[in-house]
């Protein structure tokens, strides 16, 4: 491995000089040509700094998922960002290690860290903290001043879906939704169904009965969806929250007779792969769930190695993606 003497070596130049220069030392007065020579001698060298070597070290780092497995059947979601963090551990050369809160915490004791998926009450972070490792939470930000996190705008999902609807000119929007349980068997309010209320009051045409809450699968995305197209005056248009309870809108609306969008226009959360071959293809918000993942491995191993202190809070974007399910009024 090229160490900074070979470069000053090859250079011509001091050590100090080699290392002002790799290290973009801005007080450094250096002809330019002395300074593109060590960087092309340790590019060719193949130079890595102390901390870029230190990055390749093998981390054991813990995964904890605050969700049932099964819900990974019926929403791939959480199942894209935990396979996510799976292969970027695998590719970092990192050990990956299923953490059980229900163990006692010296069982963890060699972690490095941990990566958090889901959501968490102040049950579980309590044993999370009895761990005393650095930890990214994923999906959730319990405290942004004591945890890193990757979170997604709930926000701009809600806007961007409810905007492409009023700006069609529907006013009759309705709201499919789920509801999570914490670790105590306290409900956990979907930030989506908060921010449709907020939307729709504001604009003055919130319906509580357009509000169907109960679980993110197609069997009440189904049922859902028969029970508003049979009210006195049914909605225009749905929001659903995620896109396997659109996939059972669509088997409701077919066995009713009606036609998307004619009939019902429908909106999702996910874009999952079969969203582009349903007929008609589903209008849906793009979660890029692989890099909510990737991201949470690079945070959590930068922590690590270079024990920063002050906690960083990642907001991933979100993406309208424009298909067949949504008509103009």
């Amino acid at each position: 491995m090229a160490t900074i003497n070979d470069i000053a070596q090859r250079a011509g130049v001091s050590i100090a000089t080699v290392s002002r220069v790799l290290n973009q030392d801005e007080t450094l007065n250096v002809l330019p040509e002395t300074k593109r020579k060590i960087l092309e001698i340790a590019e060719e060298l193949e130079y890595q700094k102390k901390e870029q070597v230190k990055r390749k070290k093998k981390l054991k780092i813990g995964i904890h998922f605050s969700y049932p497995l099964e819900e990974e059947l019926t929403d791939a979601y959480y199942l894209s960002i935990r396979i996510a963090v799976e292969k970027s551990l695998e590719a970092d050369n990192h050990k990956k290690v299923y953490v059980s809160l229900d163990e006692p915490a010296a069982k963890y004791a060699s972690l490095d860290g941990l990566i958090c998926i889901g959501s968490y009450d102040p049950n579980l972070l309590q044993k999370i903290d009895a761990l005393q490792k650095p930890v990214v939470f994923v999906d959730c930000s319990p405290d942004m001043n004591r945890y890193d996190s990757v979170v997604i705008s709930y926000s701009q999902i809600v806007n961007s879906v409810l905007d492409h609807f009023t700006e069609r000119n529907h006013r009759r929007i309705a709201y499919i939704g789920g509801i999570d349980t914490d670790s105590l068997g306290n409900q956990i309010i979907d930030n989506r169904l908060q921010f449709y209320e907020k939307y729709m009051k504001e604009k003055g045409v919130y319906n509580e009965e357009y509000v169907k809450i109960g679980q993110f699968t197609p069997q009440f995305g189904y049922f859902s969806l028969k029970e508003l197209m049979e009210l006195p005056e049914p909605p225009t248009a749905v929001f659903v929250a995620n896109d396997s309870l659109a996939a059972g809108c669509y088997r409701s609306a077919n066995d009713m007779g009606k036609r998307i969008p004619d009939d019902i226009s429908i909106i999702g959360v996910n874009d999952i792969p079969a969203a582009k071959y349903m007929s008609p293809s589903l209008t849906t918000v793009r979660l890029y769930m692989e890099f909510m993942g990737e991201t949470a491995v690079e945070l959590i191993t930068e922590r690590i190695i270079s024990k920063r202190e002050i906690c960083k809070k990642v907001v991933i974007p979100t993406r309208l993606i424009e298909r067949e399910s949504v008509k103009s009024l």
